[in-house]
């Protein structure tokens, strides 16, 4: 089959893809006595450099696999812009974009692809606002088309080590370790560069932002990584729970293939569908290569992490576990959670997202001294356009308190700080059609198919700042079920509707801009709000386990009917303060449809050990904090 970007090999004439336009920069960003320089003021570098007339190439590198098993090696495509000064002596760093998806599903809230306006080869068209802004303040712009998509070859392999390697092969090409051609087959050097690259991306971007820090790639100096998966296994799986099916994998990397590639790369599809697992669930070799956090100790670049706290696409124990890594390591960091949904901080907090971006790629770009790592290490939006600043995440003095379930009398049982005192047993049989509202509505009505714990009126606030874990003792009649848990905060209050149609914004019809512009491309964008809902409840977070893999997610154990096992499983982490006058609400399930997409079918009948069984809060003030609630 044809393919894009291998043109020298056939030895056929090309245009030539790279156009070098005047100089045009303002006279500021030249020295008297040498190069051109950045120009540094109010602590940040200024647009002193052209946007119009910034070089702009597209570059092919032959890269170190070959994902489509054709004998040939794949070919990685980047466009570039640098600014004009760059020919002139300026070095610049770059900022890279590194996606699958410029050509299909395309860039940012208004859907943003490449495009080559002219057909001269050079994009004209460039997603999203890195180009606009970051050009003229003497950065080079490169976004990469992962390999499979758009101007590369090869095939997607949805994470696998082809994806995760191919923004490797420009950083290795910007610090002299690879080669680069342009379109007519000519070699093209990065004489230009400043050693320093940073990527930056949201959602499958982010991870490939995250996949290349922890390679330890050199010249890789920070990463940005917004709302991205970091193990793949929980992009798709919980706990030995398939919540993506149907070879979700394999369909993923059809999404991301240009329609006239589809079929030909059926067979590297195929091969991922074959071996995802989604008969059983469980963790195999098949999710090592698609794994980050274990790989953290690699990591050298610096990190700016952004996650949704409501994100139900890629769910928020992504970031958690990748952060709690990187704290291990002693990674330079920084983390921004919302309350949204998988929004993009630029649509999200825009004006203070760009700002601390441009400071935060110019203290590890360009050694511009901003005191940015002296600031606190978390922003946490409490509310809608709320934020807080805090020394570190989880919230210093966070404590993990057990809550424990208790019996009721007549309706819901009840939550509090010491067990039962005698043994007590809730029993309730599985429903794998139960919807996740009957699950959380009318706690104080029994029902069969779960059970529901409520805690008193709060007296006073009570903040959880991490990750939940629940632990039940329990039986089953059946040798498998699934388990479900469910944190409610019942109280009316106006919410960020993260649910709801945009998952937390409304996207407006007016616009603002970010960035130079020319006659093809501009940095405006429809500006965003808020949207909000008052409700009488709040699903805080949740979590599943499928119960034959209590002991391993790798290896899956029958349950002996009518047996007693303890059971742990985290929920998603989160970081949430209940307010006086609500209740904390922990519905205890079986199959949780809403959120895995394969029901147990067992049906199976659950006794529940509540003097032995609890949920462990992560409490900002721990124990204390939980009594002056009135737990």
């Amino acid at each position: 089959m044809p393919t894009v970007g291998t043109r020298w090999r056939t030895g056929v004439a090309v245009l030539s893809a790279t156009v070098l336009a005047a100089l045009g920069a303002a006279p500021q960003a030249l020295a008297a006595d040498g190069p051109p320089s950045i120009v540094v003021q109010d602590g940040v570098t200024q647009p002193v450099f052209g946007y119009a007339d910034a070089i702009r190439e597209r570059l092919f590198i032959d890269s170190t696999f070959d994902s489509d098993n054709d004998g040939l090696r794949d070919i990685i495509a980047f466009d570039l812009m640098r600014p004009a000064a760059t020919a002139q002596g300026l070095k610049a760093p770059v900022v890279m974009d590194a996606s699958p998806y410029y050509s299909t599903v395309c860039r940012g809230n208004e859907s943003e692809c490449k495009a080559d306006l002219d057909g001269d080869g050079l994009l004209d068209k460039w997603p999203l606002f890195y180009d606009n802004y970051f050009v003229p303040r003497g950065y080079a712009v490169i976004l990469l088309d992962m390999v499979g998509t758009n101007n590369s070859t090869g095939c997607p392999t949805t994470n696998a080590n082809q994806d995760n390697l191919s923004a490797k092969q420009a950083i290795n090409w910007l610090n002299g370790r690879a080669t680069a051609r342009n379109a007519a087959g000519e070699v093209v050097k990065a004489d230009w560069h400043n050693g320093k690259t940073g990527m930056i991306g949201k959602s499958y971007d982010g991870s490939l932002a995250m996949a290349t820090a922890v390679t330890g790639v050199k010249g890789l100096t920070t990463v940005v990584p917004i709302s991205g998966p970091t193990e793949y296994y929980d992009y798709v799986r919980s706990n030995g729970v398939v919540t993506r099916g149907n070879s979700y994998v394999a369909s993923l990397a059809n999404t991301v293939t240009n329609p006239e590639r589809r079929e030909y790369c059926k067979p590297v599809r195929d091969a991922i569908g074959a071996a995802d697992g989604d008969e059983h669930g469980d963790y195999t070799a098949f999710w090592n290569e698609r794994s980050y956090v274990k790989k953290v100790p690699n990591v050298t670049a610096s990190v700016l992490l952004y996650h949704g706290l409501n994100d139900d696409n890629v769910r928020p124990d992504h970031f958690s576990k990748f952060w709690y890594a990187l704290a291990e390591n002693n990674v330079p960091r920084k983390l921004w959670l919302s309350q949204e949904g998988h929004v993009d901080p630029f649509d999200s907090r825009r004006a203070v997202w760009v700002s601390t971006l441009h400071r935060w790629f110019d203290f590890w770009l360009q050694n511009v001294a901003n005191g940015i790592m002296d600031e606190p290490r978390v922003d946490l939006e409490r509310s809608a356009d709320v934020w807080e600043t805090h020394a570190d995440w989880p919230i210093p003095g966070k404590a993990d308190t057990e809550v424990f379930l208790q019996p009721g009398t007549t309706g819901a049982g009840g939550l509090g700080l010491v067990p039962t005192a005698k043994p007590a047993t809730g029993a309730f049989q599985d429903s794998r059609t139960q919807s996740q509202n009957t699950m959380i509505l009318n706690p104080d009505v029994v029902q069969p198919n779960r059970l529901a714990f409520l805690s008193a009126p709060l007296s006073a606030p009570l903040h959880i700042s991490g990750t939940p874990t629940v632990q039940l003792r329990a039986s089953a009649d059946q040798t498998d079920t699934n388990l479900g848990a469910i944190l409610v905060d019942y109280g009316t209050d106006e919410r960020v509707a993260h649910r709801a149609s945009g998952e937390g914004i409304i996207t407006l019809t007016t616009e603002d801009c970010w960035g130079q512009s020319s006659p093809t491309d501009d940095g405006c964008y429809k500006q965003t709000t808020k949207r909000v809902a008052t409700a009488d409840y709040e699903l805080v977070t949740k979590g599943i386990m499928d119960a034959q893999n209590r002991q391993s997610i790798r290896v899956a154990v029958p349950l002996v009917q009518g047996e007693s096992y303890n059971f742990s499983f985290p929920l998603l982490p989160e970081d949430y303060v209940f307010k006086p006058g609500h209740r904390i609400g922990v519905i205890i399930v079986a199959s949780y449809p809403q959120y895995s997409s394969q029901a147990d079918t067992t049906a199976a009948n659950l006794q529940v050990a509540l003097k032995s069984s609890n949920i462990v809060l992560p409490v900002v003030g721990g124990t204390a904090a939980a009594h002056a609630a009135g737990l």
